[in-house]
């Protein structure tokens, strides 16, 4: 762990350990602030203390980072910008959130005649987002070796982590925006990123996102966990003045968003080779899907996922014994 980085911590939350920290041992500060084990005949770091104040704890936790994924042409598109951030969960995630808002959100005004005010909105409030990613850094699984993808599409951004809510939190729950965590997957990465004002904890993080969504005139949210509880999504829909920017090249458009864009859907060629596979096998697993079409398990999901928004794609019964039901 970092000295360094230890101190500035402590400096920004102005903590009294700040001034103390100078003229103390390493160890000793460290087991003040709880990041070491305090067995005195072995020292060891703590996960938090390897995440918050390590140079470099993908070494210690592969994939512990923020991958933003862009796609300017939707998913059928040929330009994907990516970059990724790491290092410290804390200055990962301020450079990915600086990042979003200096290349993902744009402002719009709007002048009346008739009045001296004008209407301003965002394609995105930056507060939904900072919420969004906040709480996939907080709830993420730092035992699973996957990222934390930001995907940013023409009409939406999804934020994915690894694993799913817990089990706790129903589906239904998800949909309702009624959900009450009850165990919290890491409390003590919670309190670091509260302390130092990057989010507020207690179950508040839903509220804020449809608080900063609703005063930007912005669609609600959408949240996701599959039943297997692997993977969690946090789809933000961009504010519906900024759709017709797209009618003509968006194909994923939400119908609550605008039913008049998008009413003959366009597949890209995964959708069309996951189609055509489902079609003359109704009762095909993801495992097949993934081998025949030869994308990952993934890229797979969301491509399923794709095809039930644009009403193509109907799942009946459960995974194991269900079928697909293809409309025409």
């Amino acid at each position: 762990m970092n000295l360094t980085l230890i101190q500035a911590y402590l400096k920004e939350v102005n903590s009294s350990l700040y001034e103390e920290s100078k003229n103390m041992e390493f160890i000793e500060l460290c087991r003040n602030m709880n990041i070491v084990n305090s067995l005195p005949e072995y020292t060891k770091p703590k996960n938090v203390g390897l995440m918050f104040f390590s140079l470099d704890p993908q070494r210690f936790f592969p994939y512990a980072q923020i991958d933003v994924v862009q796609f300017p042409d939707d998913l059928g598109g040929d330009k994907i910008i990516e970059k990724s951030f790491k290092g410290p969960l804390q200055q990962q995630l301020r450079e990915a959130l600086l990042y979003i808002h200096n290349t993902v959100i744009t402002e719009q005004i709007i002048k009346h005649p008739d009045r001296a005010e004008a209407d301003r909105f965002f394609n995105y409030p930056y507060a939904a987002i900072e919420e969004s990613l906040c709480n996939a850094v907080y709830h993420k699984g730092y035992d699973v070796r996957e990222p934390i993808e930001v995907r940013v599409l023409p009409n939406r951004i999804e934020i994915v982590s690894h694993p799913g809510a817990d089990r706790s939190i129903t589906e239904e729950g998800l949909r309702t925006y009624r959900v009450f965590n009850r165990r919290y997957r890491n409390r003590r990465i919670g309190e670091f990123l509260k302390e130092m004002h990057l989010t507020e904890g207690r179950n508040t993080g839903f509220r804020k996102i449809l608080n900063a969504l609703e005063q930007n005139g912005s669609p609600k949210p959408i949240f996701e966990t599959d039943p297997e509880r692997l993977s969690f999504c946090t789809t933000l829909r961009i504010h519906p003045y900024y759709i017709r920017q797209y009618e003509y090249r968006n194909d994923t458009v939400n119908d609550t968003v605008n039913d008049t864009v998008n009413k003959y859907p366009i597949l890209t060629k995964t959708e069309q080779s996951v189609l055509s596979y489902i079609m003359n096998h109704k009762q095909a697993t993801i495992d097949e899907i993934t081998s025949v079409v030869g994308k990952s398990k993934s890229s797979v999901n969301r491509t399923i996922k794709s095809l039930k928004a644009k009403g193509l794609l109907v799942r009946t019964g459960s995974a194991k014994t269900g079928f697909w039901n293809v409309k025409k």
